[in-house]
Formats: C-alpha cells, structure tokens, sequence
C-alpha cells in the first residue's frame, strides 16, 4: 500500500471545471470518502487517480512516484464500479482469478488458488465459487466484484458508490464488512458517495466536496461538530439541520454578523412546559424515534423526540437552542 498525494489538480470538460486546484494527502492505510452531490467531482477525482482521465494540470503521485503519465495499468490502482462488472459466461471463481492471469502480474496457479479462497473466505462468497455470475443475487454479485479489486493487492483501492445499487439491509451489511476487509488488509481506500451514513460510519476521514473544490475534509466528528460552512454542515446529520433567522427561538448569544443559525437535533431543547412558541405539525413514528415537524411562526423545523412521550399535531410546545452553529452572510462560521 501507499500515500496518495494530489497537489493543485484541475480538470474541464469543455467549459465546465470538473475539479478546481484540488489538493489531497491520503495516508497509507487511510479509508478517505469523498462525500457530495452528483456533479461535486467525485467521481472525476477517481478517474484522475486510475489515469482514465488526464489532469489539465497539477500532479499525481503514488506511493512517492509521479504517474501523469503513466497508463492505467501501470498505476497500480483497483476500481470498484457501481455497477458490478461482472464477466457473466464465467463462474464465481473465474470471476475473482481473472486480474492475477494478467501477463503484467505473472502470478502461479497455486498462488492464484490460494488468493481466490482466501479473499473468497474474506467477502463471504467462497460458497458460491462454482456458480456462474449469472447465478448471483445483488449483493452477491457486488462481493465478487469488490473481491476481484482485493485480490489484486495495489497501492490504493478507488471506489465509485458500490452499494448504491443495493437494498437498505444489504447495504448496511456490506459497509461493515467493507470497513471490516479494510482494516484486516490496512489498505489505503478512496470511497466516493453521496450517502452520508456510508461516509460517517467507514470513513477515517470525510472530505467534502462542492462545484469541484475540496471544501473541508477531517473526521467524520470533526466535519459534524464543526463544519467550516453551510454547505458542510447541510451534509451531515440526519434529520437535516434547520436553518434559521437569528432572534426567532430564545436560548442564544448571536455573534456579531450572524445571518443564519444551524439547528440540529441536539441543539433543539423541547419543553411541554412554558410558553409555548412552537406548534407540532405532523409527528412521523419510526419505531425508536420520532421525527418531530414543527412550525415556529412561518418557519419549519424537524428534530427527533422520544417516542415514549405521545406528541400528537396541534400540539404547542416550548421550544430553546442550545449552543447552536452561527453563520455569516456568505454561510462562513462564526465562533
């Protein structure tokens, strides 16, 4: 494995810049996810690293090497696709031997054996090996073909949305088994996503992403707890954060050119005591929480409450903040 460096990278298509003075230090070992919306670059910042596209400018190096120009294949990367990219006419086995008969590898029969039981037993398809891609579940299909970029052993292992495509159990299943796999290896990963779950429960560190720039990029706490701007702190947290006016819910101290105030649901403090200053719109019941709606004048808020406590809409409540997050007039933090 390795350290990926991009230093001052930029790429257009056309008239549009995909990625803008990008610059990014992956540790050797890291599991780094880039998180943004379709369109944010992430996806291009992986085609750069594999060299299927070429950078306008700045550099690329692996594992200390410079390799702009190097082709693909002499990059020593592995990329995982969302979709599979199976080769359906050959077995399970077949499927995951494939990169080790490369002529560039030259690798043993016994040795390509030994690699396909073993990252078979690792991705928990080793039952199926017989079996032809065909034959394969979803998530089966998408085991064998995060196997087959295992198997190979490269400096950096690139990720294009790989669950995106499954069910919500599978995909719950596989990011642990992914970030388990990780850690077993100490492979260096570079994982793209627009799913912020993926991104806080893998990820050593998240990097966000916005028209193509790097924005912030730190622990998954880190980036929640002290988000550099709106557009990071919108990323994350689930329900979303409510945006506010400054002066609409008691409890805060503004700072000094506060344009806006972030709410999440821990910065929320719900009375069924006081004055009331909030009233219950619609209570949303999943199971060990609750997804409280709720209208404060003509603004709409969204917090969680415990669900043993029966709030019912038409309800009024007292609502206080409790050190929430302070934003200027261009959504730069205030402190």
């Amino acid at each position: 494995m390795a350290e990926v460096i991009l230093s001052g990278v930029n790429k257009r298509f056309g008239e549009t810049e995909a990625i803008g003075d990008f610059s990014l230090t992956i540790a050797d070992g890291e599991f780094v996810v880039l998180l943004g919306p379709t369109g944010a670059g992430k996806t291009t910042t992986l085609r750069l690293i594999a060299g299927l596209e070429k950078p306008d400018s700045g550099e690329i190096r692996i594992g200390g090497e410079a390799v702009m120009d190097l082709a693909p294949a002499a990059r020593d990367v592995a990329f995982v696709f969302q979709q599979y990219s199976l080769y359906p006419h050959l077995s399970v086995y077949e499927n995951l031997a494939f990169p080790l008969r490369s002529p560039i590898h030259r690798v043993s029969r016994d040795e390509i054996h030994r690699r396909v039981l073993e990252v078979a037993r690792m991705v928990r398809i080793d039952h199926k090996l017989e079996n032809r891609a065909t034959r394969l579940s979803g998530g089966e299909m998408q085991r064998v073909a995060i196997g087959r970029a295992l198997i190979r052993r490269p400096a950096i292992y690139l990720m294009d949305e790989p669950l995106s495509s499954l069910d919500a159990k599978l995909r719950a299943e596989l990011r642990l088994e992914l970030k388990r796999i990780q850690k077993e290896l100490g492979s260096t990963l570079l994982y793209v996503t627009h799913d912020q779950i993926e991104a806080m429960t893998m990820a050593d560190r998240i990097g966000i992403l916005a028209d193509g720039k790097l924005v912030q990029i730190g622990t998954p706490r880190e980036i929640y707890g002290n988000p550099a701007n709106l557009h990071v702190a919108a990323r994350l947290g689930q329900p979303h954060i409510n945006l506010l006016p400054p002066g609409l819910l008691p409890g805060t101290s503004e700072p000094a050119g506060t344009k806006t105030i972030g709410a999440r649901t821990e910065h929320l403090q719900l009375l069924t005591t006081g004055d009331a200053n909030a009233k219950v719109a619609w209570v949303e019941h999943l199971g060990d929480q609750n997804h409280l709606h709720l209208t404060v004048a003509e603004h709409k808020l969204t917090t969680l409450a415990d669900p043993h406590i029966a709030f019912r809409s038409g309800d009024r409540i007292r609502l206080t903040l409790k050190d929430p997050l302070y934003f200027g007039a261009a959504g730069e933090r205030l402190t």
